[in-house]
């Protein structure tokens, strides 16, 4: 026990040395409540908001009706555009043209042809594109239901079935685009934050020499891994604890209330996230560590385990596009801490078997790696990096 304090006294002492790395791997927890702020107003802003769109019209004075309904769903004139932005919209170029015989033809109850033109490549525009086309569908919509109530046509023989929509979900559920980035920006900083750690205190030891003087104590390898993974998990720990606590206070400035919603981390559900995700730190550091050692240089470790932060990114998006998910992948590590941060996040009550699996398969998988890892490390192959 003397021996492996010591050891993670010293891996402690050379993981907080270099502040500035240590700033760098904090990057994530720091820089992900920032982003899921800006995100969350930003969206909030395009659900709530109808800012001004402005189209370049032709044959406006054919259809006064038509543009006065646009214009009340603010979409008005080129002409009426603001000094300051007048490039964008010119840029954008939304035209919208009206034939001359818009008249005659709505007289003669023909269909009359409006040309919507732009580039439709173009993804600023597919917003303003899509309240013109709902605007002028609306309008033909109300034109048509006149000229049925003109003939004496029950306008309810369109509509035979009404369907009658009820969300049973929870406000929680509807800000569902703030628990899926704070999901996966919870899952990037168990990997990130103690990933210079790991690559420092195996490839880089093993540059430095530092490695083989070490192996070369009356000490267990088993110690030295411990020590190396309780050092990077413990930071990995820490970088997922600031992420949570800076999110609840960012989270705090965005009025959800505009869209139905609510979103807070209780006590109780920060507890659950944290022991959720511990089993998934030490997996993270433990898999940097163990792919680092197998590396032949430093350069080689750094290339080859910043692949692995993919993984928390790449497996939750994929689980997005499954609709009928197999029940294995709520064992597996990653994907099934992913599937009941969503739960939680939705206000659903805790599903402590598959916390319980989950953890337990992380936790094992992770005990293999380090197994493996201290008896690799007998072998002087791996000490000298010669295979």
């Amino acid at each position: 026990m003397i021996q492996f304090k010591a050891l993670l006294i010293k891996e402690f002492k050379e993981a907080f040395r270099d502040r500035r790395a240590l700033l760098v791997a904090m990057m994530m927890a720091l820089m992900s409540p920032v982003m899921i702020f800006v995100i969350s107003k930003t969206m909030i802003k395009e659900f709530v908001e109808t800012p001004a769109v402005y189209a370049k019209f032709s044959g406006a004075e054919y259809a006064p009706k038509l543009i006065k309904q646009l214009k009340s769903a603010n979409i008005l004139s080129f002409l009426e555009v603001p000094a300051d932005e007048k490039v964008l919209w010119d840029e954008r170029n939304i035209e919208i043209t009206i034939p001359d015989t818009f008249a005659q033809s709505m007289l003669d109850g023909e269909t009359i042809d409006i040309i919507l033109r732009t580039d439709y490549s173009d993804k600023a525009i597919k917003a303003p594109i899509r309240r013109i086309k709902n605007e002028i569908r609306n309008y033909a919509q109300a034109i048509g239901y006149k000229r049925l109530l003109v003939r004496g046509v029950d306008v309810r023989l369109l509509r035979p079935v009404n369907l009658i929509e009820q969300d049973t979900a929870m406000p929680s559920s509807n800000a569902i685009f703030i628990s899926t980035m704070l999901g996966l920006y919870l899952l990037m900083a168990a990997f990130m934050s103690g990933l210079s750690v790991a690559i420092d205190s195996s490839a880089g030891e093993r540059e430095r020499n530092v490695l083989e003087i070490l192996l070369c104590q009356p000490v267990s390898t088993l110690k030295i891994v411990l020590a190396k993974l309780s050092c990077a998990s413990t930071i990995a720990v820490i970088g997922v604890v600031l992420t949570l606590v800076l999110t609840s206070f960012s989270v705090g400035f965005v009025d959800l209330t505009k869209i139905g919603a609510t979103f807070s981390l209780d006590a109780f559900t920060v507890v659950v996230l944290i022991l959720m995700l511990l089993p998934i730190c030490f997996f993270a550091s433990a898999l940097q560590l163990f792919v680092s050692f197998q590396a032949k240089s430093f350069k080689e470790a750094q290339a080859t385990v910043n692949m692995i932060i993919m993984l928390p990114a790449m497996i939750p998006v994929a689980l997005i596009f499954i609709d009928d998910k197999p029940k294995w992948l709520d064992w597996l590590p990653v994907a099934g801490q992913s599937l009941l941060m969503e739960d939680i996040f939705k206000g659903l009550p805790v599903n402590w078997a598959a916390f319980a699996v989950t953890g337990l398969v992380t936790i094992a998988i992770t005990v293999v790696m380090v197994v493996i890892l201290a008896t690799r490390l007998k072998s002087e192959k791996v000490v000298l990096a010669l295979s």
